[in-house]
């Protein structure tokens, strides 16, 4: 098994990689052995431009910074995950049309699926006349109409090479999966039919808010305090699936992406690829830390803990 992440260096190459860059995977320099090599953002930038948080930053739920940060990680993962799989299998970047207004979310379909007409250029406004000799009495006001907001989201599919086969499907959940309504149930429905297929499925929830996608845990006993959570479900092992659970103090877990044959798989580390976003991004001179951590809020022992963190930095 070979976990690779933004690319290998070869005998003799140089081991720089890019910012917070982690590689793992067995050196053909040293007769096998495994490797590790990082390069963190303290490093390189200085430790001021480094999330606070040694996980997923809280802040960056927001709606101001969710919706770039998500497409920033389904790409940095097709990428870290291509020089892995290629040449046996491949990483489709696709992409969900919702559409969204105030009250509800409405998946319509995917882009080259369904075409909406869209308005032409804005004819001049002209003022409005009237009819000599009627009188009017009541006069019309202006109002604003709820317009539905179309929004696109991007998922992964790993496929065989040749056949183009969906081995997996990996999901980045944003809040139109999880809050209840329309979108949330069309969502069910697409989660049911790749969990009554032959792929695998993975879920990536980097949010707080809102209720977890269904499931139903084995073990009895107190419930997770934890609010985030990737979900791994091998198409051999359902019903059953692989949860890992983690909170705002703990750092991304890594996780194993399932592919063809039974055994074969990928390991997955976001932690490096999440850090590695934040930096480009420039969220460190973006977010503003003084303000309080966005909700859902937090429990008294983690919000003591976050405003410790917060007044170190």
């Amino acid at each position: 098994m070979i976990a690779l992440f933004e690319g290998s260096p070869k005998c003799g190459q140089g081991q720089n990689q890019s910012l917070s860059s982690w590689v793992r995977t067995l050196d053909p320099c040293s007769g096998g052995s495994e490797q590790s090599a990082k390069i963190g953002v303290a490093q390189i930038a200085g430790a001021a431009m480094a999330s606070p948080f040694p996980g997923m930053d809280p802040y960056l739920e927001q709606a101001i910074f969710w919706s770039e940060f998500h497409s920033r990680l389904i790409v940095a993962i097709a990428d870290a995950l291509a020089p892995s799989l290629l040449p046996q299998y491949y990483v489709a970047v696709e992409t969900r049309t919702y559409r969204d207004s105030t009250n509800e979310e409405l998946l319509v379909g995917i882009p080259d699926a369904v075409v909406l007409s869209t308005p032409g250029p804005s004819a001049q406004a002209t003022p409005e006349t009237r009819s000599v000799g009627v009188a009017t009495t009541v006069r019309p006001q202006s109002v604003i109409l709820p317009m539905p907001l179309e929004v696109k989201e991007r998922y992964l599919e790993i496929r065989e090479a040749g056949s183009d086969a969906v081995i997996a499907v990996v999901e980045v959940l944003s809040p139109t999966n999880k809050r209840q309504g329309e979108g949330r149930r069309i969502d069910n429905a697409k989660r049911q039919t790749v969990l009554g297929s032959a792929s695998h499925l993975v879920e990536i929830d980097l949010l707080r808010a809102y209720d977890p996608m269904a499931m139903h845990p084995v073990a009895t006993g107190a419930a997770s305090a934890a609010r985030y959570r990737i979900l791994v479900s091998r198409s051999e092992y359902r019903p059953r699936a692989d949860l890992y659970e983690f909170s705002l103090r703990e750092p991304i877990p890594e996780f194993p992406l399932p592919l063809k044959a039974a055994g074969e798989q990928v390991i997955v580390d976001l932690q490096p690829l999440v850090n590695g976003i934040y930096e480009r991004s420039g969220y460190g001179i973006r977010v503003d830390y003084q303000a309080p951590v966005p909700p859902p809020a937090l429990s008294a022992e983690d919000q003591a803990w976050a405003k410790e963190l917060l007044h170190i930095r």
